[in-house]
């Protein structure tokens, strides 16, 4: 491959920075979240070098900017991901022809200490499910969320850009989609009920627009926003007596730990989940018996 010196010289990081965020959307069809992760990252990187442009980034360079995440006190998460936007950032630059060289090559991830997830006991999540009580439309749409959340262990990115077309109430299942695949998760009769309820009485009354198919929107009418549903969730969460500070992504690893715990296939567990890698979800089984009892024995009143 033969490299022009001049455009070498020219190329401006934050210039490719965006070549690579698009190429990212066209070509990798990544979704918004990773595209942002990645920008967030490299522009930090692009902050730490300076005004140096991509030929003159040196291996002690993306060195040096990785040490002082770890200064700053960054978590070993956050600067691994860090580490996995640099790697990517330059393979794009030498495939582009943009970079002569990979110069990330030598950059080591630090380890990652694995935590098991947190996940709620069976009554908890009951609890959780039980709080929108009224008849308002926003309860009815809120009690027809959690209990779809829990029923599919769909993830919450999913569970907001889902349209009225991916739900097949008469078999009882979502098709859910991204980038690559789409998967088909079935729900039980409670959400089942919720849902029918939602669609029923309350979705027409807060559109504001007739032709919108998102299945769930907010007050005014427009999609529910990731930041909308987090704050539901830390709401009825607060409401029910739950002290452990939950995500919408509890409620996916509760689903998960359950289903393993009854003796669900994990095969299954991983298509309904959509992982790549069976490994990814192997995690659930590493609950064990003990440390499943240790949960319920410190949260169930009756244990």
């Amino acid at each position: 491959m033969i490299f022009s010196v001049n455009a070498i010289i020219m190329a401006s990081m934050e210039k490719e920075i965006t070549g690579f965020i698009n190429y990212l959307h066209n070509v990798k069809k990544m979704s918004k979240n990773t595209e942002m992760s990645y920008r967030r990252d490299l522009t930090k990187l692009n902050n730490f070098v300076g005004s140096k442009s991509i030929p003159q980034i040196t291996e002690d360079d993306l060195s040096a900017y990785i040490s002082s995440l770890k200064d700053q006190g960054f978590k070993p998460a956050t600067v691994s991901r860090n580490v996995a936007s640099i790697k990517a950032f330059f393979h794009y630059l030498v495939k582009e022809g943009i970079a002569p060289e990979d110069i990330s090559i030598s950059l080591k991830s630090p380890k990652i200490e694995k935590k098991l997830p947190e996940i709620l006991t069976t009554e908890e999540v009951v609890r959780l499910l039980e709080q929108p009580k009224g008849d308002s439309p926003k309860e009815i749409r809120d009690k027809a969320m959690l209990e779809l959340l829990y029923a599919t262990g769909i993830r919450v990115s999913e569970l907001i850009n889902l349209s009225e077309t991916d739900v097949n109430m008469a078999m009882g299942y979502i098709v859910c989609r991204d980038a690559h695949k789409e998967r088909v998760i079935p729900f039980g009769g409670e959400a089942k009920y919720a849902l029918n309820r939602y669609i029923g009485e309350s979705r027409n009354a807060m559109l504001d627009d007739a032709n919108c198919i998102t299945l769930f929107v907010n007050c005014s009418g427009q999609p529910m926003s990731r930041q909308g549903f987090w704050k539901l969730i830390k709401y009825y969460a607060k409401k029910a007596g739950i002290d452990s500070d939950i995500t919408p992504h509890t409620l996916r690893h509760s689903f998960a730990a359950h289903l393993v715990e009854n003796g669900a296939d994990l095969r299954a567990v991983q298509e309904m989940l959509g992982h790549s890698d069976i490994s990814t979800t192997q995690i659930y089984v590493n609950m064990n018996h003990s440390r499943i009892r240790e949960v319920y024995a410190k949260a169930h009143p009756r244990h």
